[in-house]
């Protein structure tokens, strides 16, 4: 008989927030993460499978790597990362970016 796999919606993790298995944008005064969330802890949200940017790496805005990212996906830098709550500036659902930079 097959394994039945477990949701991440599964009652076991929804202890972890709304955003767990999302892949999300957490952006800060420092780089951007773009990573799937798992939660939050200590005062740090735990991001795996991320990547970081910084502002005009590569020739890229933090915006145009986001939308680049959203469009094509991201090349895992880190397992996971742990990202500071104090520099969040904000947390978006990766899903939810659909424009072009200007």
């Amino acid at each position: 008989m097959a394994e039945r796999r477990r949701s991440f919606a599964a009652p076991d993790h929804r202890h972890l927030g709304e955003l767990h298995g999302i892949t999300v944008a957490v952006d800060t005064d420092g780089p951007l993460y773009v990573g799937r969330f798992f939660e939050e802890r200590d005062g740090s949200l735990l991001l795996l499978d991320a990547a970081s940017h910084e502002e005009g790496a590569g020739g890229l805005s933090k915006a145009e790597y986001l939308y680049r990212a959203a469009r094509y996906g991201i090349w895992k830098q880190f397992p996971s990362v742990s990202v500071p709550r104090s520099g969040v500036t904000s947390v978006r659902r990766l899903a939810d970016i659909d424009d072009a930079p200007a």
